[in-house]
């Protein structure tokens, strides 16, 4: 079965509940795992009784939480997390099996045990496999929890007919787990940038001193790639251009490497014409050595001068073309974060920016981000506006991993580029 390759670095939170069903529970999280998830297993004390803890654990190499009032995980002792930081890992949220009960309690707002407390704690997408006797789920008190759970925006995956454990046949077995990790895959693929072309940057550049060094930042490039993988998850034709990661490019991007900012404003201007989306996530070098050494400096003085030359503003250029896409820079600050932004976004006549702080633990080589999102609200076609007349608007971007971060990102851009297309389309009409 052709599953589609989005589930690399995604945070699965497995809810395994009581019935025959949880023995299938321990493939799914084998198949999960094989498509690159992390996955995370949460089972209430029915579950325990079709399957152990220690099967789970074993095969998603982490701890398994079955306990609401866990102490040593309330106190982040011993590597464990509480139940609200569970929720707030999650990319989304498997239930397999759902059972009736479990789908009554959910529906009616309990949080008695740790895995219905999960699912009123997080933000991120809840799917529900059920699994019970065929006569309990065409029921009308099961038919009414699942309207309810639907209408909540709760996903509902199958259930599948068929011979049932207790020898009777009719819907009501769980999905198996191929299907439901194309369910799971499919959260992902929301279609929001579906047909457009996007370009993307990414990681650092390098700027030779000699043949053996150069100049260079810390960037891993590890926001660019999520962007540019969330972007095609949103259904978007994606180039990735990037400076040197240690980071394997997403399957469905094409990708390109780079090595100096030269090179990479070359390829961005000879790709860019047609683009609907420029992402700016590269950190591009602000300068390069002016005269580049063909033999390698010998140590012979106590102080050695390097002279300096401006390297081009990829950015600045693309925003500036007569046909330029939406365009997003992003500014990596260690002071002053907020201003700096908003001055880049207007100078450089961007449609939007994702500033983050960077330092100790912040910004670069670290799993976890926050972005400050500005954008300039009103007409942006007038070229004529003064930074005192232009509305910068700002949006939050909560610490999260950077995977996750990338997509949230790619809903805002993706509301401010069809805003943006809806208002010059409106002003055509007009004249």
């Amino acid at each position: 079965m052709m599953l589609m390759n989005n589930l690399t670095n995604k945070r699965i939170l497995l809810g395994v509940t009581g019935g025959i069903a949880a023995y299938k529970s321990a493939e799914l999280v084998r198949r999960l795992r094989e498509q690159g998830a992390e996955v995370r297993v949460v089972m209430t004390r029915g579950a325990c009784e079709f399957i152990t803890p220690l099967t789970m654990q074993a095969l998603s190499g982490r701890e398994v939480h079955t306990e609401l009032l866990d102490h040593v995980a309330e106190s982040g002792q011993g590597g464990g997390m509480g139940h609200i930081e569970l929720a707030r890992w999650s990319d989304v949220v498997l239930i397999a099996p759902g059972s009736a009960n479990f789908i009554a309690r959910l529906a009616h707002g309990l949080a008695d045990d740790l895995l219905s407390t999960l699912c009123l704690a997080t933000t991120a997408p809840v799917v529900i496999a059920p699994a019970m006797n065929q006569q309990m789920w065409i029921n009308i008190a099961t038919q009414e929890n699942i309207a309810t759970l639907v209408q909540r925006e709760i996903k509902i995956v199958g259930p599948a007919e068929g011979s049932q454990a207790c020898g009777e046949i009719g819907p009501g077995r769980m999905l198996e787990p191929e299907q439901l990790i194309l369910e799971a895959s499919q959260i992902f693929s929301t279609g929001l940038l579906a047909d457009l072309k996007i370009v993307v940057t990414a990681g650092p550049t390098r700027e030779a001193i000699d043949p053996v060094r150069y100049i260079t930042n810390h960037s891993s490039g590890r926001m660019g790639y999520a962007v540019a993988r969330a972007a095609a998850e949103a259904g978007a034709n994606v180039t990735l251009i990037s400076g040197p990661v240690n980071i394997e490019p997403p399957h469905q991007v094409r990708h390109i490497s780079v090595d100096t900012a030269e090179q990479m404003r070359d390829v961005v201007m000879s790709d860019i014409i047609e683009s609907d989306i420029f992402v700016a996530a590269a950190a591009v070098a602000d300068y390069r050595c002016a005269d580049v050494a063909e033999q390698k400096i010998k140590k012979k003085s106590e102080d050695l001068s390097l002279l300096l030359r401006k390297n081009p503003d990829i950015l600045a250029e693309v925003a500036s073309l007569p046909r330029a896409p939406f365009t997003v820079g992003f500014a990596a600050e260690t002071e002053n974060l907020l201003d700096n932004a908003r001055a880049k976004l207007q100078t450089k006549k961007l449609d939007m920016i994702a500033a983050n702080q960077v330092g100790e633990g912040l910004g670069f080589n670290v799993d976890e981000n926050e972005l400050q999102v500005f954008w300039q609200a009103g007409n942006q076609d007038q070229k004529d506006q003064t930074r005192e007349n232009q509305i910068i608007k700002h949006q939050t971007l909560e610490r999260a991993p950077k995977e996750k971060l990338a997509r949230q990102l790619i809903k805002v851009i993706a509301n401010h580029y069809y805003e943006k297309k809806s208002a010059q389309n409106n002003t055509t009409q007009v004249h």
